[in-house]
């Protein structure tokens, strides 16, 4: 395969390029020798500081050579520098500021490149195309430098152009990456070497398809899809007639990137908002919609003026399929009730663990790593406690990380560090924690409704306290109206699936030989503020009403004793 057909590769394809680069050692020498000189230089850097005394005096002029280092081997390890770039809990604040850069501010191509580029792509010169565009790009990143435009219909458009000659450049990269991986896979623990191969593999996929702007063009009108209905969600519009695969004309977003903290104060907007709607959006592409965006660093969200956040950047995005989803779903239901070895099976069908593993022994570390970072109150709850004891469980037990998991798990851990960055208190389950019990509790598929009673009984007995911390929870967000929870509720409650919950509701009202009549009034005092009592009476009776004798005569003992224990109910 000679340079033409290799630039001219439009999928991923390992065994290819190993067969290119194969018969080419003197690029692949060369290129390894390049990055491990200007490590070891830089390494060297930091060592002579530390003899001589001088770490202080020097940091400034180390980040910026570390900056200078990454920008030079290229956008592979430009991205590794983005994504540390999030982390002010990994990275020193001095090499922080200097990584910020590479996010958007990386040294531009030629303007008569971009513009050739731009002409032979929508085959149209750029002045017919565009009645203005900026004389220099706004913005270079990693894989291409935009523009600011005006199509000549009058709308503002952001012009992206991908830089010349990527793909040679990403694929000996990948191809050394790949030697690197199943070179060191022997020499590692199990688990940590078995998938070392399969993310690079993983990673040169995301890579390819993020190099195609007609796959992110397709990418951002699915991501929008998804939100059309969330009026704090903001993707920008695909201009598809001048767009193409080195091309990508979409609606210009004015905002401010999520790192810039001064701006977004001086503009009056709220950062724990902001927080808090990255989060819920971040949980909405992974339990709801599956479609996630995998490189949410600051370059590629903006918070607007009228509050809402912008994504931008659909390049690197991924899928989970049904079956993962609902799984995500039941180990965080199987982590809250504390059921450790649900959740070790949870692992398995996640691939964390192989189908043989034998579970047992992981048991007692699960509880003792969750239990210790959860603790008693679930706002004690830290993300960085819990990737700091896996790091250590790996060791011991045979855990992998799937190569999907390796972009979830990369896209979390960038969005917790966008949240420090906005609020060093942050905590990703004082938001992550209410919007779960709020997808549980409102259950409009059977699905969740099965997960909402596999939280509420344990052992065959209904957990009073959950559902009161569900409530207390879902509650203290202004957002959310419990008065369509409670009618979801009721209207499942007195169907046909629901027989099963019905019979368990009056046992458990009734169990221990007791009437739980004050565990029922603690729920009622959490609700009865937000709900109006005698529409709520009304629709129960209503709804009783409109079924058959039969199947009143089955419920009504339920109904009736839910009411007597709800004394201050209004008539």
């Amino acid at each position: 395969m000679g340079q033409y057909q290799l630039a001219q590769l439009k999928r991923y394809d390992p065994e290819a390029i190993a067969q290119y680069y194969r018969f080419r050692p003197l690029l692949a020498v060369a290129r390894t020798f390049k990055v491990v000189w200007l490590f070891a230089g830089f390494i060297f850097g930091l060592k002579w500081d530390d003899w001589r005394d001088r770490e202080e005096e020097n940091k400034l002029k180390r980040a910026v050579q570390l900056r200078q280092l990454l920008t030079d081997l290229g956008p592979t390890f430009i991205k590794v520098g983005q994504a540390l770039s999030t982390r002010p809990d990994l990275v020193r604040k001095d090499f922080l500021d200097e990584l910020v850069k590479l996010q958007d501010q990386l040294p531009a191509f030629e303007q008569e490149i971009a513009f050739r580029t731009i002409e032979a792509e929508l085959g149209r010169s750029v002045e017919e195309v565009y009645s203005q565009i900026s004389p220099h790009p706004v913005a270079a990143a990693s894989l291409g430098q935009v523009y600011r435009a005006r199509l000549h219909s009058g709308e503002e458009v952001a012009v992206k152009v991908q830089r010349p000659n990527l793909r040679p450049t990403i694929t000996l990269d990948l191809y050394l990456m790949r030697w690197a991986a199943s070179w060191l896979s022997p020499w590692l623990p199990l688990n940590l070497g078995h998938d070392l191969t399969m993310i690079v593999d993983e990673f040169g996929t995301k890579l390819f398809e993020e190099i195609d702007y007609l796959n992110e063009g397709r990418n951002a009108e699915k991501f929008a899809t998804n939100f059309r209905n969330d009026p704090h969600v903001k993707v920008p519009l695909i201009y598809w007639r001048y767009t193409n695969t080195r091309v990508l004309t979409l609606e210009w977003i004015n905002g401010f990137k999520l790192n810039d903290t001064a701006s977004i104060q001086a503009a009056g907007l709220n950062t724990d908002e902001l927080i808090e709607i990255g989060v819920t959006a971040g949980l909405q592409q992974l339990l709801e919609h599956g479609f996630f965006h995998a490189d949410p660093h600051p370059g590629n969200l903006f918070a607007m003026p009228d509050g809402r956040m912008a994504y931008i950047d659909f390049g690197m995005m991924d899928q989970l399929d049904e079956r993962t989803k609902e799984t995500l779903v039941d180990a965080i239901v199987h982590l809250v009730n504390k059921d450790y070895d649900e959740l070790a099976e949870d692992y398995v069908k996640l691939g964390f663990l192989t189908p043989d593993t034998d579970i047992r022994p992981i048991i007692p570390a699960l509880e003792a790593v969750w239990g210790s970072a959860i603790g008693k109150n679930v706002g004690d709850f830290n993300f960085k406690t819990i990737t700091d004891s896996y790091s250590e469980l790996m060791y011991d037990y045979p855990f992998r990380v799937p190569s999907k998991f390796a972009l979830i798990i990369r896209s979390l851990i960038t969005q917790e560090g966008i949240a420090l960055s906005l609020n060093p208190d942050f905590k990703i389950i004082e938001v992550a924690y209410p919007y779960v019990a709020r997808r549980l509790l409102t259950g409009e598929t059977p699905e969740l409704r099965r997960r909402l009673l596999n939280l509420l009984f344990k052992n065959g007995k209904f957990q009073w306290q959950r559902l009161e911390d569900l409530l207390d929870i879902a509650s203290s967000d202004d957002s959310f109206d419990i008065l369509p929870t409670a009618q979801l509720g009721l209207q499942y409650l007195l169907s046909e699936e629901g027989k099963y919950l019905r019979q368990q509701l009056v046992m458990a009202l009734t169990e221990d030989d007791r009437l739980h009549t004050a565990e029922v009034q603690r729920i009622w005092n959490l609700v009865k503020d937000e709900i109006q009592p005698a529409r709520l009476f009304d629709a129960a009776i209503g709804a009783i009403a409109n079924l058959s004798r039969e199947r009143a005569a089955a419920i009504l003992p339920t109904a009736v004793f839910s009411l007597i224990a709800t004394p201050d109910r209004e008539p």
